[in-house]
């Protein structure tokens, strides 16, 4: 899995079981490289991504000019490889007993799998075209759980946490619907909206006094 210099650097039998543990967690996504910035090569790589190994340039570029205020923590950042792929990358700045720059530990992940899975996922959750109601016309169980659903989706409420005002509003939703027309709808709902049949029977005497008391004279 890893590449480490043959003579083995102190650093490296430091840092190596930090190298190893994180590609071992993310592999085989993930690369990680141990870099000497005092000769700015490759000490030791987990994973490598490319061809590069210890030894190797690793262009690391000036550490006093990063930002102090990151304590020695930058990332993550964004990478792109010739072939495309799009790398989150975390780099450390490993300090000795006197404080100056040890090493520098980077992680470079590849979020292939990550942008792929969104993707699937995205689909998934593609916006859907009204149903086809004429399927549905005769199944009332559907028309049940379609109408309690909705209502249950627009007010963010669970089933179980309706108040009787929501639970008469949805009542008055599969009343139109003629649901309590067909046979033995009313056990089906009392079991939809999680209550008894007789607080259900209730609940629609209450709706039917209330609409005939709005009819006009």
């Amino acid at each position: 899995m890893g590449t480490v210099e043959e003579a083995a650097d102190p650093r490296v039998r430091m840092w190596a079981p930090v190298g190893q543990a994180v590609a071992l967690l993310l592999g085989p996504y993930a690369e990680v490289v141990l870099h000497d910035p005092g000769t700015d090569r490759i000490l030791a790589i987990w994973n490598p991504m490319g061809s590069r190994g210890p030894g190797d340039p690793s262009l690391l570029g000036e550490l006093d000019g990063l930002d102090p205020s990151a304590r020695d923590v930058f990332g993550p950042y964004e990478k792109l490889l010739a072939d495309g792929r799009r790398l989150s990358s975390v780099s450390a700045v490993l300090r000795g007993p006197d404080g100056a720059a040890a090493a520098v530990l980077c992680v470079n992940l590849d979020r292939t799998p990550l942008e792929q899975a969104a993707a699937v996922l995205s689909a998934f959750g593609a916006p859907t075209v009204p149903r086809p109601e004429p399927l549905f016309e005769q199944d009332w169980n559907e028309s049940v759980q379609h109408i309690v659903g909705g209502y249950v989706r627009e007010c963010g409420r669970p089933v179980e946490r309706l108040t009787r005002a929501d639970r008469l509003a949805v009542l008055a939703r599969l009343d139109e619907a003629k649901v309590f027309a067909v046979r033995r709808a009313a056990p089906v709902v009392a079991g939809v909206l999680r209550v008894s049949r007789s607080t259900l029977y209730g609940l629609l005497a209450e709706l039917r006094a209330s609409s005939a008391k709005d009819r006009p004279a």
